[in-house]
């Protein structure tokens, strides 16, 4: 009799874990409280795949030898509880999938800049020839891919939660770009726990793997004070100080890299003004794309050629339009304070600063001293701004509410001059007026073309 395995949730991961699950021989349900979009239903329809929507069915669902679980689905969540008393091994998509594959995976986390750390590097591959995959919180599901491709290289994108589902997992190349506090409310408002869940990006390494990671972040420093992490080939990456042997390091406005797997090489080594993708932030991702690639012995060429020609994704700081000389910058994608830490950093312009959101159990202290010296104005974009407005009332003389994409672009633009710039930085999650960060970037960009 076929193992029989339930998948909770039905998005991309779901349904990607869904064909491949089948492929392999098991008996598959999926089950998804809220409704199916009509693109998946149509695939597990093709695929002969047994579902419900609107529901969890225990009887349908606790008889299962193993659970395949959406990162989106909290593990407090009811019906995920009673797994876990029944002691059915509870997983994520990238735990289920690795199963199935040989290929190297370079794997990246961090709580900012891992969408285009991952994307990049992904690039320089592509770029170089590999037959590389794409995957994990970005792009086709990972199981999919499995299932249905023959890639030797996998670039996955991975969360923390993807990583709290993950237990035997090995990453052949872990890259940790940042940890700041993100998903507080996941993780019992303790920064320590969601620490913890992106060092599994480490678990199960030996020594023929490698941790590529950043030496100036606090959280990852003293969590690797308190925690031998010894099997991995360390190589470490930094913009205040020089790395003594294989790493990356800033200089002078020069990057240096300097990874040898044969002694021929030379370092590579170029000026930030030569990177495709500017700002601070951007050097730390630059130089993490780099050592993942380098590992995997990407030519030194490819790499400069790639970092110089690299195109950044939409929501993350992209310009939208200049209309009487007002610049528009939607980075949407920006759903926590470091994220938007980082966007008011790499600004040149007096901003007029759009944000608000689901907060996440944000703490807006962080962000006083760059709203003071670059912020001119605040527009919120939110059903409940108190926290927003509580925390800088005191920091920016004009604060102004709103509650849809049109009236805070309008506002904005009333507010600025010439030579200023409005930016879209949230640092919430978008869940409590849009469907995901994307549609609020959409609305956005759609409200400036409108002026």
């Amino acid at each position: 009799m076929n193992k029989r395995l339930v998948i909770l949730g039905s998005g991309e991961s779901g349904i990607g874990s869904a064909i491949l699950a089948k492929q392999k021989g098991y008996d598959v349900f999926v089950s998804d409280k809220g409704l199916i979009q009509e693109k998946y239903k149509t695939v597990l329809q093709k695929e002969n795949i047994l579902f419900e929507e609107g529901t969890h069915t225990e009887g349908k669902i606790l008889n299962a030898v193993e659970v395949i679980k959406s990162p989106g689905i909290p593990d407090k969540a009811e019906i995920v509880q009673k797994l876990i008393q029944n002691n059915t091994a509870v997983i994520s998509e990238i735990e289920f999938a690795a199963r199935y594959t040989n290929a190297t995976k370079i794997c990246i986390t961090g709580s900012n800049g891992k969408t285009t750390t991952t994307l990049l590097t992904y690039h320089i591959l592509k770029k170089a020839g590999y037959n590389v995959g794409l995957g994990g919180n970005i792009g086709k599901s990972f199981a999919y891919q499995v299932a249905t491709e023959n890639f030797d290289y996998y670039v996955l994108e991975l969360s923390s939660f993807q990583l709290d589902g993950m237990y035997k997992f090995t990453a052949d190349i872990a890259v940790l770009l940042n940890i700041t506090p993100d998903h507080l409310d996941r993780y019992d408002y303790k920064f320590e726990n969601y620490v913890a869940s992106k060092f599994r990006i480490t678990q199960n390494q030996g020594k023929q793997n490698y941790f590529v990671y950043c030496a100036d972040d606090e959280a990852i420093n003293t969590y690797m004070q308190q925690h031998k992490i010894v099997n991995a080939t360390h190589i470490p990456f930094s913009i205040k100080q020089p790395i003594n042997g294989d790493g990356a390091f800033l200089t002078n406005n020069q990057i240096t890299l300097n990874y040898k797997p044969n002694q021929n090489q030379q370092p590579l080594i170029m000026t930030i003004e030569q990177l495709a993708l500017q700002g601070k932030h951007n050097v730390y991702n630059s130089m993490a794309a780099s050592l993942a690639a380098s590992i995997v012995n990407v030519r030194r060429e490819i790499i400069r050629e790639s970092l110089q020609d690299f195109q950044n994704i939409e929501h993350r700081l992209e310009f939208v339009a200049s209309i009487n000389g007002i610049e528009f910058i939607n980075d949407s994608k920006a759903t926590n304070v470091n994220s938007t830490w980082y966007a008011l950093e790499s600004m040149q312009k007096p901003v007029i600063w759009i944000c608000g959101g689901q907060d996440k159990g944000n703490d807006y202290n962080e962000l006083t001293e760059i709203v003071k010296s670059k912020v001119k104005a605040i527009v919120c974009l939110g059903k409940d701004n108190k926290k927003i407005i509580k925390a800088f009332k005191d920091v920016v003389e004009l604060i102004v509410e709103t509650d849809n994409a049109n009236d805070a672009v309008a506002t904005s633009y009333k507010i600025a001059k010439k030579g200023e710039a409005i930016l879209l930085s949230p640092a919430c999650a978008s869940f409590d007026l849009f469907k995901n960060y994307e549609e609020r970037g959409l609305q956005f960009k759609a409200a400036v073309r409108s002026i």
